[in-house]
């Protein structure tokens, strides 16, 4: 940032507020993986068990309809949405992720709170599992890591 220019670094604590983690059941191997690593992750920076609240829809294609009604009760500081598309033989894959993407940032935006993309959207089932806590990491961890920085912005803007 520019000389003087106030810089915004928010820690990564859950505060006291409610989570919700919306889990796909379709590729559950996958998903279960992803699910287990958002939540150790919410509740490593401070959130109780009380404070995670664990949803499950379907498919992918769901997580953005069901993120969209939580997010528009008020009770929640995030969503955070997890499943996993895989490229199959047919392009269904493209019409799920685009679908599934601009309805988790239409919850987002309508509702003024983060609705987080934890939707793995891989060619085949071994980098799946490499993004599901194999060699990439745990992409459930990073998308409930980006929750929190995400909610602690939120909490900087409405207390200034």
């Amino acid at each position: 940032m520019g000389k003087g220019a106030p810089e915004i670094q928010e820690s990564l604590t859950a505060g006291d507020g409610q989570y919700a983690v919306v889990v796909a059941r379709w590729n559950d191997a996958i998903t279960f993986k992803l699910r287990d690593g958002a939540v150790e992750t919410l509740k490593r920076h401070g959130a109780a068990h009380e404070q995670i609240e664990v949803y499950y829809v379907p498919g992918s294609f769901e997580l953005p309809m069901l993120a969209d009604k939580l997010a528009a009760t008020g009770r929640y500081e995030a969503v955070i949405c997890l499943g996993a598309v895989i490229q199959g033989e047919t392009m269904h894959h493209e019409y799920i992720n685009h679908a599934v993407a601009h309805g988790i940032m239409n919850a987002a935006c309508d509702h003024g709170i983060p609705v987080m993309f934890g939707v793995l959207t891989c060619m085949n089932d071994k980098q799946a599992m490499d993004r599901a806590g194999g060699l990439v990491g745990n992409k459930g961890v990073e998308a409930a890591q980006a929750a929190l920085e995400m909610v602690g912005v939120y909490r900087s803007l409405a207390e200034s």
